[in-house]
């Protein structure tokens, strides 16, 4: 074989690999950005669910505030059952005192479920904040993964690129330049084996 085309052979497969370091090099980057936005995602998504607690919080201390109001009502109107004159005012007063009464158990029905939503989240909660120091150090393993093979790579790169320009240099100049130009050309294959009279 001519030993131009031995150096063109051996240049080819450098091009190729070092095209693969590329194309993996330039998709570390992405990869650790999404492994952040997850562990982002989760951290978010815990806060979320405290605020939800603190709005669960806030609408049972309104609601009981609400109960207070209604029994200061009640209180009052009981106190004026004492005073009406007559058997209708004394009914209206009753049914007055009964109305308020169910709204106070309607309220007490809804703290109920809002305590038993604030029991659920609470739950998820510390569900979440137990899995988050393990997800934490998983992200932070892999990103320390992904950037020791990013900069593998970027080091077997620069090594194949240092061998790719002693190669070159030793190749005729004609024959350089028509590898360059296949090279540039068909997809970044310059050079073929021929294997049964097909390339």
């Amino acid at each position: 074989m001519l030993p131009d085309l031995e150096k063109a052979i051996e240049l080819q497969q450098l091009d190729s690999r070092i095209a693969e370091l590329t194309a993996q090099i330039d998709t570390l980057p992405s990869q650790v950005q999404t492994l952040e936005s997850q562990l982002s995602e989760f951290i978010h998504t815990l806060e979320e669910r405290k605020q939800r607690v603190a709005v669960n919080q806030k609408d049972r201390r309104d609601m009981e505030t609400d109960i207070k109001t209604i029994q200061a009502r009640i209180s009052k109107h009981r106190d004026q059952l004492y005073e009406v004159k007559t058997n209708e005012q004394y009914k209206a007063m009753l049914k007055e005192i009964e109305g308020e009464e169910a709204n106070i158990r309607g309220i007490e029905d809804r703290i109920l479920e809002k305590m038993m939503e604030a029991d659920d989240l609470q739950g998820h909660i510390r569900e979440a904040e137990a899995k988050l120091a393990g997800e934490k150090s998983r992200v932070a393993a892999e990103v320390s993964r992904l950037k020791a093979l990013q900069q593998t790579d970027v080091d077997e790169r620069k090594k194949l690129s240092d061998q790719r320009s002693k190669v070159s240099s030793e190749m005729g100049e004609e024959m350089l330049k028509t590898y360059e130009r296949l090279h540039g050309g068909r997809n970044g294959v310059a050079v073929a084996e021929v294997r049964d009279g097909f390339c």
